[in-house]
């Protein structure tokens, strides 16, 4: 029996010698055990990409795509995914978008995912679906095949009452009761779709939902990151050298570091204020402290993201104007996309680490620089899912700026021996999130039924 993962987006990118493997986040988590068991990746593709497909080389793995036109792309990603989906998640009620036609465009291509898998499938097939893109897709898929099925949401879900915003709640919830066993990254996620679930009349059995005559498990599966390749990365001497540099640039005694995508909900404009609130507050560290704020370029095609650079940028040129001295540049903003090696550098150049999303799923980042730092601190906000595991670090409200200063004076003031301790500790968490272990864990429940 093989195995068939359906995801938005394929593990891949397409250059001049054919697909390679993308690097980070799901393709890393889901690649080796594809490969070890061999099977299908089923994702969407752009129309534009018609004849420019290729299967990966030397590979087990056979890659479906499911071509969509720019529209059903701009109605199903664009439109349902990223302008309901994910504000109405991450509790940003006043960016959603509540438009029927996205739902339409959504639910038609969650159909043609339906369609695609079932093409690949023999029965007794496992079926692993990934995400807020396809939440109808376990429920179609319960019409079309035999054999067990398997949904992980990677974002938080929503308390029932924000849930219940959507005109279309109960198509799914009844599209994700199509699972066999469904994951979330925490506990706190498993209750709201738990209780979500009861509000729209199903019965709700401790961990398990009834659907007629079968039953639904509900289970937290915690993802992390593959620990030898950051292991390996916090070893090299070429990234030691370059996170020396990135000392010698910063030029101060501390440096503090934020590495976040250029979204609403990671918490960079609040960040920003913060610093300069503890700048402010505790003004003995102007000239011996600095923060490097990476922020990697996202839906820049989307109004609320220009909006929001806009208001970054105003925020970094406001603390520049207000701090900057010829000796001391108390502040860096990096714009770009880096590769991990690049961010590994970072991770071992920071003293501390600013990881202050508003509402995250997870956030791997966190987990990233515990494992590659030699003596740093995470401070890291209490609305990550994240937090759950990792209680050594210094865990703060993102929306309290007098309280994340107060956190950044402690972390830079913080005793070498406590450093160690809390990074120590730290560490052993996320060796055991490890992100391999993450999908044979979750596969091994889904299959043991």
């Amino acid at each position: 029996m093989s195995l068939i993962i359906v995801a938005n987006r394929a593990p891949f990118r397409l250059t001049g010698e054919g697909l390679v493997p993308a690097v980070g986040g799901l393709a890393t988590a889901l690649l080796p055990v594809l490969e070890a068991r061999g099977g299908t990746w089923v994702a969407a593709a752009e129309w534009g990409e018609r004849g420019r497909t290729a299967q990966p080389r030397q590979s087990k793995i056979r890659l479906e795509r499911v071509f969509l036109s720019d529209r059903e792309w701009q109605g199903y990603y664009g439109g349902f995914s990223n302008r309901i989906l994910w504000p109405l998640c991450h509790y940003f009620l006043e960016k959603i978008e509540l438009r029927r036609e996205y739902f339409q465009d959504y639910l038609r291509v969650n159909r043609r995912f339906a369609e695609a898998v079932a093409r690949v499938h023999r029965e007794g097939d496992t079926v692993f679906v990934q995400d807020y893109h396809l939440l109808l897709l376990p429920g179609l898929l319960r019409e079309r095949v035999q054999g067990p099925i398997g949904f992980f949401f990677h974002i938080p879900w929503p308390s029932s009452g924000v849930f219940r915003i959507l005109p279309w709640g109960r198509a799914l919830v009844e599209g994700v009761l199509g699972a066999d066993l469904v994951g979330f990254h925490t506990q706190e996620y498993v209750e709201n779709f738990l209780r979500t679930a009861a509000h729209y009349g199903f019965t709700v059995e401790g961990n398990r939902v009834r659907v007629g005559e079968r039953f639904v498990r509900v289970e937290a599966h915690p993802l992390g990151i593959d620990t030898y390749r950051f292991l390996e990365l916090s070893e090299s001497p070429e990234v030691g050298a370059h996170a020396r540099s990135l000392r010698r640039l910063a030029g101060v005694d501390r440096l503090i570091l934020g590495v976040d995508r250029l979204d609403y909900t990671k918490g960079i404009r609040e960040r920003l204020l913060a610093f300069e609130r503890f700048l402010q507050a505790y003004p003995h560290w102007r000239g011996r402290v600095a923060l490097f704020q990476i922020a990697t370029p996202s839906r820049t095609q989307v109004a609320a993201y220009r909006e929001l650079k806009r208001q970054v940028d105003e925020v970094v040129g406001r603390i520049l104007g207000g701090f900057l001295r010829e000796d001391w540049v108390p502040l860096r903003y990096f714009y770009q996309t880096y590769t991990q090696e690049e961010l590994a550098a970072f991770y071992r150049a920071a003293d501390v680490a600013l990881i202050t999303p508003l509402r995250d799923g997870m956030n791997l980042v966190a987990l990233e620089y515990a494992y590659t730092s030699t003596e740093g601190v995470l401070v890291l906000s209490n609305l990550a899912g994240a937090a759950e595991y990792l209680k050594d670090a210094l865990l703060v409200n993102p929306y309290d700026l007098d309280g994340m200063a107060a956190a950044l004076d402690r972390a830079l003031r913080m005793p070498a021996g406590e450093r160690q301790e809390r990074l120590r500790a730290l560490k052993a968490r996320v060796e055991a999130l490890d992100a391999q272990s993450w999908a044979d864990r979750f596969l091994s429940s889904l299959e043991a039924g």
